[in-house]
């Protein structure tokens, strides 16, 4: 049996001790109150699971109105709350009403014990069923836009992601807090969704929150949700980000961007494993596993005294250091085969693959803004390019980083009429955001020349 809270409300002293003295050894806790302008204050302090009400408060009353008028009340604070009705004037049509009325059930006096504890049982299980099911509601609410239909895929061969790769299947059966590293782009939310599905949470949430999109007046209400009115617009009850994850995975993106005091509150609730939602006092258990990612150094923080050792220490019990893209070799061009393929589906293009010009130049690239400068460079070129192949004016890599590679490997810019003629192209095509026209004009040659060129690239 769940042991819940219990709250007893009848104006017989008496009746009180006996409920007490029964109740407490199958109860979680018990208050008592002979007062029924008090239960709005239970409610709120207390937060019973289950309320045994007597119907009649006033000397001589035997109609119930009294109990039908607190039940009211108690089901405009909760409309989930458990109310079984207690009287000494009993009758069948009464018992109706009641249960009509949103009563659990009713309990004549004087009682029999077994059929109070039974009841009483029930009315535990009924208070669990009801949480259960606003809870999964709520989760199904907040999921709507935490979410990500789209599975996660780690691609590379390079030696440093095949050791990334081993240590994602080492490391996703255990329950340990997990540091990913690295650059803006490198796919730090990647590895954190394939952690999560190799793991045994894997048919629980995942649920991931940029931190450093997250204002500070709202980390709490974000992390740790809030309950109906605690703040103007307030109208319903939501569950926080931490308590939707329970029982699978929070990626806390951008963890370095947390304030002191938000830092603060995060270790709190990592190390006590449970939250309190804005405005709520009620204390809820959380069980998850904390992903956070950074590009930025917290050790050399922690230095600076800007990021809180003991809240690095939860969060890094194993570290993972995603390398950038320049570093990664072969890689690049297996990502932009990927992209290519995924692109060209979405855009309904026909196109085969690279030219050998276009694979030079995704080689040769220093893509500072990582693999998601790669995707957004490869779906620019699907859209733009009208041939079978990439070339490189759909590209649109920035020239003059390549020269400047390309000036530090042999000392001096190309001389070769060929790619100076292909260059000169390109940054035409680049400026006229790829107008045939305009960009031939800028060439100082025909429309149809430039057809020509284009062909043979």
């Amino acid at each position: 049996m769940y042991k819940g809270k219990v709250l007893i409300i009848d104006d017989n002293e008496d009746v009180l001790f006996s409920l007490n003295l029964l109740l407490k050894p199958h109860t979680q806790a018990i208050r008592v109150a002979t007062d029924p302008q008090r239960i709005g204050h239970f409610m709120k302090v207390f937060e019973p699971d289950v309320i045994l009400l007597d119907m009649n408060f006033t000397r001589d009353a035997v109609s119930g109105q009294e109990g039908f008028r607190y039940l009211e009340q108690i089901l405009e604070i909760d409309k989930d709350a458990v109310v079984i009705f207690m009287t000494a004037y009993s009758d069948t049509e009464k018992a109706i009403r009641a249960i009509k009325a949103g009563a659990t059930d009713f309990i004549p006096k004087p009682w029999d014990n077994d059929k109070l504890l039974a009841t009483l049982k029930s009315g535990m299980e009924l208070r669990m069923s009801r949480f259960e099911v606003t809870s999964l509601k709520e989760k199904i609410v907040a999921l709507g836009g935490y979410g990500s239909a789209e599975g996660p895929i780690l691609i590379g061969e390079s030696p440093a992601m095949q050791r990334i790769k081993a240590n994602i299947g080492r490391f996703a059966m255990t329950d340990a807090n997990i540091l990913v590293l690295g650059e803006n782009g490198t796919g730090k939310d990647v590895v954190a969704r394939l952690i999560h599905q190799m793991s045994q949470r894997n048919e629980n949430p995942f649920v991931a929150i940029d931190l450093g999109t997250v204002p500070e007046a709202l980390f709490e209400s974000e992390l740790f949700g809030y309950e109906k009115g605690a703040f103007t617009g307030a109208g319903s009850a939501k569950a926080g980000r931490m308590e939707v994850a329970s029982g699978g995975t929070l990626f806390l993106d951008e963890i370095g961007n947390l304030s002191p005091q938000a830092q603060s509150k995060l270790l709190t609730a990592i190390e006590k494993r449970e939250i309190t939602r804005v405005g709520g006092t009620k204390e809820r258990n959380i069980d998850v596993r904390i992903i956070s990612a950074t590009n930025a150094d917290l050790q050399s923080m922690v230095s600076e005294g800007t990021f809180r050792q003991d809240l690095l220490y939860r969060v890094n019990t194993i570290e993972i250091e995603i390398p950038p893209l320049r570093d990664r070799g072969e890689d690049v061009i297996l990502l932009a085969e990927y992209f290519l393929e995924k692109f060209a589906g979405k855009y309904n293009k026909k196109i085969k693959g690279f030219s050998r010009d276009s694979r030079i130049m995704l080689e040769k690239y220093h893509w500072p803004g990582n693999v998601r400068e790669l995707q957004h460079a490869i779906e620019r070129a699907v859209i733009m390019e009208d041939t079978s192949l990439i070339r490189p004016y759909s590209l649109m890599i920035p020239q003059k980083e390549q020269q400047q590679k390309a000036s530090v490997h042999t000392g001096e810019l190309t001389m070769n009429l060929e790619e100076l003629e292909r260059d000169a192209i390109e940054r035409a095509m680049k400026r006229a955001n790829g107008n045939i026209s305009r960009a031939a004009e800028l060439l100082g040659i025909t429309r149809y020349a430039l057809y020509r060129k284009l062909g043979k690239q």
